[in-house]
């Protein structure tokens, strides 16, 4: 009995050091119980609500999600690495997930994948998966060109509707006018780093047009956020900008 307890003990005590590493998690009340938001690191996110887990764009290896369940669901932006990570999803346990992404992602997954287990989006499809609703939209860069890191129609943003709230989650994008148009969005994750996606001036110009309840800046690799918090809250200080350390081994 005393080393059952013991095992059990230096297990938990794993797990906790596990998510330790990893940046502070937030959750929130929402209509049928809780919505946990945990960054991970860059453009990678684990959402989970009614012991359902939703990675979003997986990157870092198996290791970068110790101490958090397997995934029921993942959602890829766009082709980019640190956006489809083709080994992070081939390393994680993905026995019963639903594999979301457009279609530039899905003609570079091997063909051994499970296609069974693939929905592809295109911007303005929408779906319904393990009780969240789903909305692909557009993500790209201003002015549109063709030789423009992200083109229109490429990649995907998505809407989720989860416990009666909206999150929006931007994918690499500026402040293009379906981002501005966006409407009842009561969380929005949204990316700022040059010369990818846009400056933290253009982000919060966009965060100002569609009034978020809550911002959380992320994919901000060398973007002061501080300033974005200071711009947006000068413009609307209703909208809870909420910091996260979405860099947790920077040193």
């Amino acid at each position: 009995m005393r080393l059952k307890i013991a095992i059990a003990f230096c297990f938990s005590l794993a797990t906790v050091f596990a998510q330790s590493q990893l940046p502070q998690a937030d959750v929130e009340k929402v209509r049928g119980g809780d919505l946990t938001f945990q960054p991970v690191t860059h453009a990678t996110m684990v959402l989970s609500y009614h012991k359902k887990n939703i990675y979003i764009d997986p990157t870092g290896g198996a290791e970068a999600f110790k101490g958090l369940a397997a995934p029921d669901m993942i959602l890829v932006t766009d082709i980019h690495g640190d956006h489809f990570d083709l080994k992070t999803i081939q390393a994680i346990n993905t026995n019963k997930a639903t594999l979301v992404v457009p279609q530039a992602v899905a003609d570079k997954l091997p063909a051994e994948m499970d296609k069974q287990k693939l929905v592809i989006l295109k911007n303005g499809d929408s779906k319904n998966l393990e009780g969240v609703s789903i909305t692909a939209v557009p993500m790209y860069n201003l002015p549109e060109a063709a030789d423009a890191f992200h083109t229109k129609g490429r990649g995907n943003g998505y809407v989720l509707n989860i416990g009666d709230k909206n999150i929006y989650i931007s994918g690499d994008t500026e402040d293009i006018p379906e981002m501005r148009a966006l409407k009842n969005i009561d969380f929005a994750f949204v990316c700022m780093n040059l010369p990818y996606t846009m400056d933290v001036t253009q982000a919060a110009q966009g965060v100002l047009a569609f009034k978020p309840k809550v911002i959380y800046p992320y994919h901000y690799r060398g973007q002061d956020v501080n300033t974005f918090k200071s711009l947006v809250n000068t413009g609307d200080k209703n909208i809870d900008v909420r910091l996260r350390n979405w860099y947790p081994a920077a040193k």
